[in-house]
């Protein structure tokens, strides 16, 4: 370990030892990595590029017992610590700068047991894996709209998808967890065992522990799904908006229809004239009966001239994977959101004004929208902030080149900053950027000061801070 930069390894002024180090490293199945080993950088690359952070250890878990010591070393030796599971993390809180961290992408393992629709899920999956079993057994667990997002950080922080009107937010199916606290002991939270923590993770991000496994519920989901993509010229973007926040009154939970607006990527079915150009498209799914499904979309189809139409029956992981190419890893992300009650007509103005100052190819504004069964829990059950029926905008930003940074931040940021006065004020977390630290007690509304108290009986140091941070009781006492 000697090439290994030790200032980022401090414990008060003292460095940690070198026989501490390797201690660790006798001690774990899996592999810790320092900056002398090959593998380092890769290890230290995540899904958004503008994050280049350089820990001073990185611990790549085989298990829960490596996950046990690698928290025991960050507290013993006062380290800043990190916690990766497999997928985006836009904020780049999966990785710091010196300290250590918890590397969970080799825990990968997925096992469904058909007879009980259970399911026992790793952190280090992704839905492509989670989908791979499931859909094997003609079963489906509500996650995401994109097959390379890891399945810890999105159930953390609740979850929402294509199949969320009809089965619930991820986390509503979570049945229990295992999970590495701050003191580095092992337990297992569910409805009966720690239910102060269980309701806590539910939404609440990784600011409570380390979770090295968990068991969710299934449901049924045979044969295809009805799937696809309406894709409408930008010029008719008002009337499609309007059109949509009308048809989704009477739409039944089986049926989901996001927006999408940006430019046309060269996708093989639009006519190469499109290429390029702004657009509005509805993305919807429906999980039912086929025959029901092309009733529930019609009136979504039958809104204004399209310039394609593929909705089609599709397996689930096929239509997960639709949207992949588009976010693969090496760009430079930010994103900024907002929860809205309503899509309303002021609301719609902002959107396409800012579409018409797109910064760049990649850059989009979507809308999802979550209700049906996920908006009949109430708020209180879970962390999870906003569960009435209401609609999600993410402003992405995506570019590739470093001096367009402040082009495209700027303009998602200007974007919010107009949308604000007609937003509920509540926000998904998994959306939130680094730079969002005070909007935390805000996005979670009516939940956080419970959130407040179950961190200050977990982790009352804040071992757990690199997230969108729920601060102890005591810490925010002393910064007061």
């Amino acid at each position: 370990m000697d090439d290994l930069n030790l200032t980022t390894l401090k414990k008060g002024q003292a460095l940690v030892k070198d026989v501490d180090i390797e201690g660790l490293a006798a001690g774990l199945r899996g592999k810790l990595l320092s900056g002398k080993d090959a593998d380092y950088d890769a290890a230290r690359a995540i899904w958004n590029a503008m994050v280049d952070r350089r820990p001073g250890l990185i611990a790549r878990c085989a298990g829960a017992a490596d996950v046990m010591r690698t928290v025991r070393f960050a507290r013993n030796n006062g380290l800043l610590l990190a916690v990766r599971g497999g997928g985006h993390n836009i904020a780049g809180n999966a990785v710091c700068e010196g300290g250590i961290v918890i590397d969970l992408s080799p825990m990968k393992s997925v096992r469904v047991d058909p007879d009980t629709r259970r399911l026992r899920v790793e952190p280090g999956a992704t839905l492509a894996d989670v989908d791979g079993e499931t859909q094997a057994f003609g079963l489906a667990l509500p996650t995401g709209i994109n097959s390379t997002t890891g399945i810890a950080g999105l159930t953390l922080g609740g979850g929402f998808g294509w199949l969320t009107r009809k089965f619930g937010l991820t986390i509503d199916n979570l049945i229990s967890m295992d999970v590495v606290t701050a003191e580095g002991k092992f337990t297992r939270a569910s409805e009966r065992e720690e239910p102060d923590l269980f309701w806590a993770l539910r939404g609440g991000g990784g600011n409570f522990g380390v979770v090295t496994s968990f068991e969710f519920r299934l449901h049924d989901l045979p044969g295809d799904v009805l799937a696809g993509l309406v894709v409408h010229p930008f010029a008719d973007a008002e009337a499609v908006l309007k059109q949509y926040r009308q048809a989704l009154e009477t739409a039944p939970d089986e049926l989901t229809c996001w927006v999408v607006m940006r430019r046309a990527p060269p996708l093989p079915f639009l006519p190469a004239e499109w290429h390029g150009k702004e657009i509005a498209v509805l993305a919807m799914c429906y999980c039912g009966d086929l025959e029901k499904g092309k009733a529930a979309t019609a009136g979504l189809r039958a809104i204004g001239r399209p310039i394609a139409d593929v909705v089609a029956p599709m397996p689930f992981a096929a239509w997960q994977q639709a949207f992949d190419p588009l976010l693969t890893p090496g760009a430079r992300n930010y994103w900024k959101s907002q929860d809205f009650a309503e899509i309303s007509d002021a609301t719609i103005a902002i959107l396409l004004d800012a579409v018409r100052k797109l910064p760049g190819p990649e850059c989009e504004i979507f809308i999802g929208h979550v209700g049906g069964a996920a908006g009949r829990i109430p708020v209180e059950a879970t962390a999870f902030p906003q569960r009435k029926s209401h609609f999600v905008m993410n402003v992405h930003a995506r570019w590739r080149e470093k001096s367009m940074d402040d082009t495209c931040i700027s303009w998602a940021r200007a974007l919010f900053e107009s949308t604000k006065a007609n937003a509920i004020g509540t926000a998904y977390i998994n959306f939130m950027p680094e730079d969002e630290a005070d909007r935390v007690e805000a996005a979670y509304g009516a939940n956080y000061r419970r959130l407040k108290a179950i961190k200050q009986h977990y982790d009352p140091q804040n071992l757990f801070r690199m997230n969108q941070n729920v601060k102890p009781e005591t810490e925010m006492r002393a910064a007061s």
